[in-house]
């Protein structure tokens, strides 16, 4: 008998909306919609995977769920409470369950503290362990990421791209969270040291039976560490399902044209692809019914003036197979 999970996060019809003033009095002409109505969830140990063109709000969905930034709409949930609205006293409570790491491993830290303060700056900020057990904890951490503690009185710019990114994942770890938001965490890092951090994460998911949210523009990454993955276009999902439906059998256009453009390893296998005409809309005007027929081979009259709900296309997995579509 298998057990049932519990969702760690859930997201309902999210939206983040930032003001475009104009004016010598900074009044509000029109809005940014830089997510637009996103709904997920997260279980425990479990990691999706959110995927899209650059500037389809996929960081801001990340910021906002931590609260970074103030949501215009929706809902918040982190382990069955609700986060929403809270102000930023009753949030500190919360904010020990949910950390982030960070794209760029060396703009992220700060370059006039040593390793080992970096890796302890929250256990000071929230006071949870002090003197011995404070040292004994941020050495444990350095052991637990590949770092040696020698290293713990060294500064950011003594260690590689890699080492520094594994002190962002070990600071993420310091408060023992249940939910990470990994913000396209390897696109910074060569190749091969992707793969030892994307390693790195899959271990100490298992280890801690941490919940990710993976943001990234790689799918090859993602294909390998998500369990489920979600496409964003233009602050929405179009397409979410578990990574072996979504990779195997796409059902929006637009994952298809993501899809297509991930070079094949086998060379003599050809891959038809699907070039996507135009450019990605302006998010603050944005084209009417689906965002996404100004540039679809697909695209019918219903798509111009109808927006198409996120729906369920196919069984299998806990979440179905959903997809925002017309045409299926």
């Amino acid at each position: 008998m298998t057990s049932v999970k519990t969702p760690v996060l859930e997201v309902t019809d999210l939206k983040k909306h930032f003001p475009v003033r104009k004016g010598v009095l900074g009044r509000v002409a029109d809005n940014v919609h830089a997510v637009d109505g996103v709904t997920f969830s997260i279980n425990e140990g479990e990691t999706l995977g959110l995927v899209g063109e650059s500037g389809c709000g996929k960081s801001t969905v990340g910021r906002t769920v931590l609260r970074l930034l103030k949501p215009t709409a929706g809902s918040i949930r982190l382990v069955g409470n609700d986060i929403t609205t809270l102000g930023n006293r009753a949030l500190r409570a919360h904010r020990r369950r949910m950390q982030i790491i960070f794209q760029d491993p060396f703009s992220s830290l700060d370059p006039r503290m040593s390793a080992g303060e970096i890796v302890g700056e929250l256990l000071d900020v929230h006071g949870v362990i002090t003197g011995s057990e404070r040292k004994q904890r941020v050495a444990e951490l350095f052991e637990h990421v590949g770092l040696r503690s020698d290293q713990l009185r060294n500064y950011p710019h003594e260690f590689s791209g890699g080492q520094r990114q594994r002190l962002g994942i070990a600071r993420a770890l310091s408060l023992n969270p249940e939910l990470i938001i990994c913000d396209e965490p390897v696109s910074a890092l060569d190749v091969s040291i992707q793969a030892q951090v994307i390693n790195l994460l899959m271990d100490l998911q298992q280890e801690y039976s941490l919940s990710y949210l993976f943001i990234a523009h790689d799918l090859a990454v993602v294909e390998h560490i998500s369990d489920q993955v979600a496409v964003m276009y233009l602050g929405r999902i179009v397409e979410v399902a578990d990574k072996r439906e979504l990779f195997a059998s796409p059902q929006h256009p637009y994952t298809e044209s993501l899809l297509a453009a991930v070079p094949a390893p086998d060379p003599a296998r050809e891959r038809k692809k699907r070039l996507l005409k135009g450019d990605v809309p302006s998010p603050i005007s944005r084209p009417s019914g689906c965002h996404f027929h100004t540039r679809c081979p697909y695209a019918t009259e219903r798509c111009r003036v109808e927006d198409p709900p996120l729906k369920e296309v196919a069984e299998g997995h806990r979440i179905g197979h959903r997809v925002a579509c017309h045409l299926r």
